[in-house]
């Protein structure tokens, strides 16, 4: 029942399964992360050209992608879920980059509790990450979630057990993803009446 509950509040951070239209936002996304962001979330320097390749081979059947979006309909926060490609497939590891613009708003958190959830119900059983040390954003999502973390040559490996899907995880999920549907779809709307709005106030200082 508290899953549910929780499910409901109204100041939680919506988070959004990601499809392929997504991908130009995605790659928006992750160019406008300065180089100190960059190396946090891919453990090394990667230029843009890198980050292109990656985007470019992003398998939304594979692996599962979350996002947050802010009003304008920018990519605030984006979380990767790849799979395990072992036979077992009980693992998965999760990587998250959160915009500067958004830092300090429970972006991350939010990414990372969507996830975990949304692994939990697909029988993923342990949800790992692999970071620097030095990423403090991530051990503090990593620590606040009871996550065992080894460190080793300024790196840092987490692990999440994660419990057996019930049917009250597998609605909450399915809620979360209505509610960030709906939110979505608002904002669309919002921008396209500010942009026919815009568009009808050219015309008329024109003529």
């Amino acid at each position: 029942m508290g899953e549910l509950l929780n499910t409901f509040n109204p100041k939680q951070v919506l988070v959004r399964e990601l499809h392929e239209g997504h991908r130009a936002k995605i790659l928006e996304h992750l160019l406008a992360l300065d180089e100190t962001d960059r190396q946090l979330r891919f453990g090394m320097h990667v230029s843009d050209e890198m980050i292109s390749a990656y985007v470019e081979k992003l398998s939304f059947t594979a692996d599962t992608l979350f996002g947050v979006f802010n009003h304008d309909l920018q990519l605030d926060g984006l979380a990767h879920l790849a799979y395990s490609k072992n036979k077992d497939q009980t693992t998965a590891e999760f990587g998250v980059s959160v915009s500067a613009r958004a830092r300090s708003l429970g972006v991350g958190s939010a990414l990372f509790k969507r996830a975990a959830t949304h692994a939990r119900n697909a029988n993923i059983t342990t949800l790992y990450v692999h970071c620097l040390a030095s990423n403090k954003v991530m051990m503090h999502i990593a620590k606040k979630a009871g996550m065992d973390i080894d460190f080793a040559y300024g790196e840092a490996d987490a692990f999440l057990k994660l419990p057996a899907s019930t049917n009250s995880s597998i609605v909450s999920e399915a809620v979360q993803a209505q509610m960030a549907d709906i939110d979505y779809a608002l904002k669309k709307n919002f921008q396209r009446s500010k942009t026919f709005f815009m568009n009808t106030l050219s015309l008329k200082r024109i003529h």
